[in-house]
Protein backbone atom coordinates (compact mmCIF):
# COMPACT_ATOMS: atom_id res chain seq x y z
CA UNK A 1 0.00 0.00 0.00
CA UNK A 2 1.34 3.43 -0.96
CA UNK A 3 2.08 5.70 2.02
CA UNK A 4 -0.35 8.57 2.54
CA UNK A 5 0.61 11.96 1.15
CA UNK A 6 -0.58 15.41 2.12
CA UNK A 7 -0.98 18.27 -0.34
CA UNK A 8 -0.91 21.97 0.42
CA UNK A 9 -1.05 24.92 -1.95
CA UNK A 10 1.03 28.08 -1.58
CA UNK A 11 1.47 31.23 -3.64
CA UNK A 12 4.79 32.38 -4.97
CA UNK A 13 5.77 36.05 -5.02
CA UNK A 14 4.59 36.28 -8.64
CA UNK A 15 1.11 35.07 -7.65
CA UNK A 16 1.47 31.64 -9.23
CA UNK A 17 0.22 28.65 -7.28
CA UNK A 18 2.48 25.78 -6.26
CA UNK A 19 1.26 22.48 -4.84
CA UNK A 20 3.47 20.93 -2.17
CA UNK A 21 3.28 17.17 -1.59
CA UNK A 22 4.91 15.39 1.33
CA UNK A 23 4.56 12.04 3.13
CA UNK A 24 2.03 12.16 5.93
CA UNK A 25 4.35 10.15 8.20
CA UNK A 26 8.01 11.02 8.55
CA UNK A 27 10.63 8.35 9.20
CA UNK A 28 12.96 10.63 11.15
CA UNK A 29 14.02 14.21 11.87
CA UNK A 30 16.27 14.67 8.84
CA UNK A 31 14.94 16.73 5.92
CA UNK A 32 13.83 14.88 2.81
CA UNK A 33 15.12 15.42 -0.72
CA UNK A 34 13.30 18.19 -2.58
CA UNK A 35 11.80 17.67 -6.04
CA UNK A 36 10.66 20.54 -8.26
CA UNK A 37 8.57 19.31 -11.19
CA UNK A 38 7.47 21.44 -14.15
CA UNK A 39 4.43 20.69 -16.31
CA UNK A 40 4.31 20.99 -20.09
CA UNK A 41 3.21 23.64 -22.56
CA UNK A 42 -0.40 23.97 -21.34
CA UNK A 43 -0.56 27.18 -19.29
CA UNK A 44 -1.02 26.71 -15.53
CA UNK A 45 -1.52 22.94 -15.63
CA UNK A 46 0.24 21.85 -12.45
CA UNK A 47 -2.72 19.57 -11.67
CA UNK A 48 -1.76 17.32 -14.61
CA UNK A 49 1.26 16.23 -12.59
CA UNK A 50 -0.65 15.37 -9.43
CA UNK A 51 -0.53 11.55 -9.86
CA UNK A 52 3.23 11.58 -10.43
CA UNK A 53 3.83 14.13 -7.66
CA UNK A 54 1.87 12.05 -5.15
CA UNK A 55 3.76 8.88 -6.05
CA UNK A 56 7.15 10.60 -5.83
CA UNK A 57 6.27 12.13 -2.46
CA UNK A 58 5.14 8.73 -1.21
CA UNK A 59 8.62 7.49 -2.07
CA UNK A 60 10.13 9.79 0.54
CA UNK A 61 10.52 13.26 -0.95
CA UNK A 62 8.87 16.67 -0.78
CA UNK A 63 7.53 17.62 -4.21
CA UNK A 64 6.84 21.15 -5.44
CA UNK A 65 4.61 21.40 -8.54
CA UNK A 66 4.14 25.02 -9.68
CA UNK A 67 2.05 26.65 -12.36
CA UNK A 68 3.81 28.49 -15.17
CA UNK A 69 2.68 29.98 -18.45
CA UNK A 70 4.34 29.01 -21.70
CA UNK A 71 2.45 31.81 -23.46
CA UNK A 72 4.10 34.56 -21.41
CA UNK A 73 6.24 37.02 -23.42
CA UNK A 74 9.41 35.32 -22.14
CA UNK A 75 7.99 31.83 -22.89
CA UNK A 76 7.66 31.15 -19.16
CA UNK A 77 11.27 31.69 -18.13
CA UNK A 78 10.55 34.02 -15.21
CA UNK A 79 7.82 31.76 -13.82
CA UNK A 80 10.09 28.74 -13.98
CA UNK A 81 13.02 30.48 -12.33
CA UNK A 82 10.72 32.02 -9.71
CA UNK A 83 9.62 28.51 -8.74
CA UNK A 84 13.25 27.44 -8.44
CA UNK A 85 13.93 30.36 -6.11
CA UNK A 86 10.78 29.56 -4.13
CA UNK A 87 11.98 26.02 -3.46
CA UNK A 88 15.45 27.23 -2.51
CA UNK A 89 13.94 29.60 0.08
CA UNK A 90 10.98 27.55 1.33
CA UNK A 91 12.22 23.95 1.22
CA UNK A 92 13.27 23.85 4.88
CA UNK A 93 9.87 25.10 6.04
CA UNK A 94 8.30 22.05 4.40
CA UNK A 95 10.80 19.51 5.70
CA UNK A 96 12.92 19.41 2.54
CA UNK A 97 16.62 19.91 1.88
CA UNK A 98 17.27 22.51 -0.83
CA UNK A 99 20.82 21.18 -1.17
CA UNK A 100 19.37 17.87 -2.37
CA UNK A 101 17.18 19.28 -5.11
CA UNK A 102 16.08 17.37 -8.20
CA UNK A 103 14.41 19.36 -10.98
CA UNK A 104 12.20 17.36 -13.32
CA UNK A 105 10.21 18.55 -16.32
CA UNK A 106 7.69 17.01 -18.69
CA UNK A 107 7.39 17.87 -22.38
CA UNK A 108 8.20 21.60 -22.70
CA UNK A 109 9.33 21.44 -19.08
CA UNK A 110 11.93 18.79 -19.87
CA UNK A 111 14.28 21.03 -21.82
CA UNK A 112 13.77 23.75 -19.23
CA UNK A 113 14.93 21.39 -16.47
CA UNK A 114 17.90 20.06 -18.41
CA UNK A 115 18.95 23.61 -19.28
CA UNK A 116 19.79 24.19 -15.61
CA UNK A 117 22.58 21.64 -16.04
CA UNK A 118 23.80 22.54 -19.51
CA UNK A 119 23.99 26.32 -18.92
CA UNK A 120 24.73 26.79 -15.21
CA UNK A 121 26.52 30.02 -16.06
CA UNK A 122 23.15 31.70 -16.67
CA UNK A 123 21.84 31.22 -13.12
CA UNK A 124 22.78 32.66 -9.75
CA UNK A 125 21.64 29.61 -7.78
CA UNK A 126 23.55 26.32 -7.45
CA UNK A 127 22.81 23.60 -9.96
CA UNK A 128 20.37 20.90 -8.85
CA UNK A 129 21.72 17.58 -7.62
CA UNK A 130 20.25 15.99 -10.77
CA UNK A 131 17.67 16.69 -13.45
CA UNK A 132 15.02 14.48 -15.03
CA UNK A 133 13.79 15.12 -18.58
CA UNK A 134 10.44 13.48 -19.32
CA UNK A 135 9.30 13.15 -22.94
CA UNK A 136 11.21 16.20 -24.10
CA UNK A 137 13.09 17.68 -27.03
CA UNK A 138 16.61 18.91 -26.51
CA UNK A 139 17.40 20.25 -29.97
CA UNK A 140 15.22 23.37 -29.54
CA UNK A 141 15.75 26.36 -27.23
CA UNK A 142 14.98 25.56 -23.60
CA UNK A 143 12.63 27.96 -21.87
CA UNK A 144 15.09 28.59 -19.06
CA UNK A 145 18.10 29.32 -21.27
CA UNK A 146 16.96 30.32 -24.76
CA UNK A 147 19.43 27.85 -26.23
CA UNK A 148 19.22 24.18 -27.15
CA UNK A 149 20.68 21.79 -24.54
CA UNK A 150 22.02 19.59 -27.33
CA UNK A 151 24.07 22.53 -28.61
CA UNK A 152 25.10 23.72 -25.16
CA UNK A 153 26.92 20.56 -24.14
CA UNK A 154 29.17 21.08 -27.15
CA UNK A 155 29.54 24.85 -27.12
CA UNK A 156 29.87 25.44 -23.39
CA UNK A 157 31.25 22.16 -22.03
CA UNK A 158 29.91 22.54 -18.46
CA UNK A 159 30.97 20.13 -15.75
CA UNK A 160 29.17 16.81 -16.10
CA UNK A 161 26.20 16.23 -13.80
CA UNK A 162 23.55 13.46 -13.58
CA UNK A 163 20.78 13.54 -16.19
CA UNK A 164 17.91 11.03 -16.12
CA UNK A 165 15.67 10.76 -19.18
CA UNK A 166 12.30 9.05 -19.66
CA UNK A 167 10.63 8.79 -23.06
CA UNK A 168 7.83 6.45 -24.15
CA UNK A 169 8.39 4.28 -27.21
CA UNK A 170 4.88 5.15 -28.45
CA UNK A 171 5.23 8.90 -27.97
CA UNK A 172 4.16 11.02 -30.94
CA UNK A 173 7.15 13.20 -30.00
CA UNK A 174 9.60 10.61 -31.25
CA UNK A 175 11.78 8.87 -28.67
CA UNK A 176 14.72 9.54 -31.00
CA UNK A 177 14.95 13.04 -29.51
CA UNK A 178 15.91 11.59 -26.13
CA UNK A 179 18.13 8.92 -27.65
CA UNK A 180 20.19 11.46 -29.57
CA UNK A 181 20.57 13.64 -26.49
CA UNK A 182 21.53 10.68 -24.29
CA UNK A 183 24.16 9.61 -26.82
CA UNK A 184 25.59 13.13 -26.97
CA UNK A 185 25.83 13.31 -23.18
CA UNK A 186 27.44 9.88 -22.91
CA UNK A 187 29.98 10.81 -25.60
CA UNK A 188 31.13 13.63 -23.32
CA UNK A 189 31.25 11.40 -20.21
CA UNK A 190 28.09 12.81 -18.63
CA UNK A 191 26.28 10.38 -16.31
CA UNK A 192 23.05 9.77 -18.23
CA UNK A 193 20.32 7.16 -18.08
CA UNK A 194 17.50 6.81 -20.59
CA UNK A 195 14.46 4.66 -19.80
CA UNK A 196 11.98 3.85 -22.58
CA UNK A 197 8.68 2.49 -21.24
CA UNK A 198 5.96 1.24 -23.59
CA UNK A 199 3.97 4.43 -23.19
CA UNK A 200 3.01 7.64 -24.98
CA UNK A 201 3.44 11.35 -24.36
CA UNK A 202 0.73 11.64 -21.73
CA UNK A 203 1.20 8.17 -20.28
CA UNK A 204 4.62 8.97 -18.83
CA UNK A 205 2.88 11.30 -16.37
CA UNK A 206 0.08 8.84 -15.61
CA UNK A 207 -2.45 10.60 -17.81
CA UNK A 208 -4.14 10.59 -21.20
CA UNK A 209 -5.29 13.38 -23.47
CA UNK A 210 -9.02 14.10 -23.29
CA UNK A 211 -10.14 15.84 -26.49
CA UNK A 212 -13.43 16.91 -24.89
CA UNK A 213 -11.78 19.02 -22.20
CA UNK A 214 -8.70 19.75 -24.31
CA UNK A 215 -6.13 18.68 -21.74
CA UNK A 216 -4.57 15.67 -20.07
CA UNK A 217 -6.47 13.91 -17.30
CA UNK A 218 -5.43 11.09 -14.92
CA UNK A 219 -5.57 7.62 -16.44
CA UNK A 220 -5.44 4.05 -15.19
CA UNK A 221 -4.55 2.63 -18.61
CA UNK A 222 -1.66 0.21 -19.06
CA UNK A 223 0.32 2.88 -20.92
CA UNK A 224 -0.14 5.27 -18.03
CA UNK A 225 0.85 2.63 -15.50
CA UNK A 226 4.02 1.64 -17.33
CA UNK A 227 4.97 5.19 -18.20
CA UNK A 228 4.19 6.54 -14.77
CA UNK A 229 6.17 3.84 -13.00
CA UNK A 230 9.22 4.62 -15.16
CA UNK A 231 8.96 8.35 -14.45
CA UNK A 232 8.50 7.92 -10.70
CA UNK A 233 11.42 5.49 -10.52
CA UNK A 234 13.67 7.89 -12.45
CA UNK A 235 12.85 10.83 -10.17
CA UNK A 236 13.31 8.79 -7.00
CA UNK A 237 16.62 7.41 -8.29
CA UNK A 238 17.79 10.95 -8.95
CA UNK A 239 16.61 12.07 -5.51
CA UNK A 240 18.39 9.20 -3.79
CA UNK A 241 21.68 10.34 -5.25
CA UNK A 242 22.06 7.39 -7.60
CA UNK A 243 24.12 8.35 -10.62
CA UNK A 244 22.36 8.15 -13.95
Amino acid sequence: MQPEVTRATARMANGKAVDIYRPSARGGPDPLPAVLIWHGIGPDERDVLRPVAEAVAAGGTVVFAPDWRSDAPDRGRAHLLDSLEFVRKEAAAHGADADRLVVAGWSAGAGAAVGLMTRPDLFDTPRPTAVVGIAGRYDVPARTTGTAPLDDIVAHAPEAAPVHLVHGTEDELDVTHSRVFAEALAARSWPVRLVEPVSDHAGVVMSEYDAVVGRCVPSASERARLGGEATVEAILSAASGLRA
